[in-house]
């Protein structure tokens, strides 16, 4: 028997989705919105934690407002990812080695740095212990490359959030090149970590492959991120999210993703096109395939 397949889309709150009318009339708040969401899909990814470490209070609310079988997956926090972030958004009490609005990873010691996985782990504990934690999502940057350092610490993810179910997205080509592929793929797998399947714009800047590979038995995961080309290229986040698969687009999908199920014990199929209702209607379309 394979395993479960959930789709969902990788916000429910965003503007352009809320602007588009897929909501209902006098479904406005926030409590409102996440319920109706809850109702229609099984799945969603919080984008919000990357932004700002989660608070237990927010993580509560999620959990009472949805069904005992919805599905978090929680975005890690920037700076975990060694993304730039916004100094404003790092708790009093942690030290920064820096006067700017921007910091790196480097400009917290160590002592700071586990105070802030110790704040990400706490505050997602509400969905962990409700069993509505899917897993921790670590989106690395566009240059964070297949070297020795990064492959390091992609294992040092583990580790840390060793509790949790992990997936990790690769933006640079060079995990995939064919020379650093099977590594790639070997060194999630020792590690049990899934890796997030792309679907993007091919022969563009920094493409990634066409992928569908379980490198973990609990879970596999794959990203609808639109097929825009012109927007890819031009890196606006319009332009990248807005795209509408087409019907053929998604069947095309199918045999592997049911081949992901017999892999892993779960699969999560997220669509981040999320401009407008492009998101949700995908993902009806392909839950109807399904």
């Amino acid at each position: 028997m394979g395993g479960r397949i959930l789709v969902g889309t990788a916000s429910w709150t965003d503007r352009s989705l809320v602007a588009s009318g897929w909501y209902p009339e006098g479904v406005s708040s926030a409590e409102d919105r996440l319920r109706h969401y809850a109702s229609r899909f099984p799945l969603v990814e919080v984008d919000s934690t990357y932004y700002a470490l989660p608070r237990q209070v927010m993580a509560r609310d999620w959990a009472s407002r949805t069904p005992a079988d919805f599905t978090f997956d929680v975005k890690a926090f920037s700076l975990l990812t060694q993304h730039p972030t916004r100094a404003s958004s790092i708790p009093r009490g942690i030290d920064v080695e820096s006067d700017k609005a921007t910091v790196y990873l480097k400009h917290v010691d160590e002592q700071g740095v586990g105070q802030l996985w110790d704040r990400f782990l706490d505050g997602v504990d509400p969905l962990r212990r409700t069993n509505k934690l899917g897993c921790l999502v670590f989106q690395f940057p566009p240059w964070f490359s297949s070297r020795s350092a990064n492959r390091e610490y992609v294992v040092d993810c583990a580790d840390r959030a060793a509790a949790d179910r992990i997936a990790v997205e690769f933006r640079h080509p060079s995990w995939f090149k064919p020379e650093e592929r099977e590594r790639t793929l070997a060194l999630l797998a020792d590690h049990s970590i899934a890796l997030v399947c792309a679907d993007m714009p091919q022969r563009v800047d920094k493409a990634l492959p066409r992928l569908a590979a379980a490198t973990s038995t609990e879970l596999a995961m794959v990203k609808f991120h639109g097929r825009n080309r012109q927007g890819w290229e031009e890196s606006s986040f319009q332009g990248l999210t807005d795209y509408r698969y087409r019907p053929k687009e998604l069947e095309a999908w199918v045999p592997d993703l049911r081949r992901l199920a017999e892999e892993a014990g779960e699969v999560h199929v997220v669509f981040r096109n999320m401009h407008g209702d492009n998101a949700v209607r995908n993902a009806e379309q392909l839950m109807d395939r399904l």
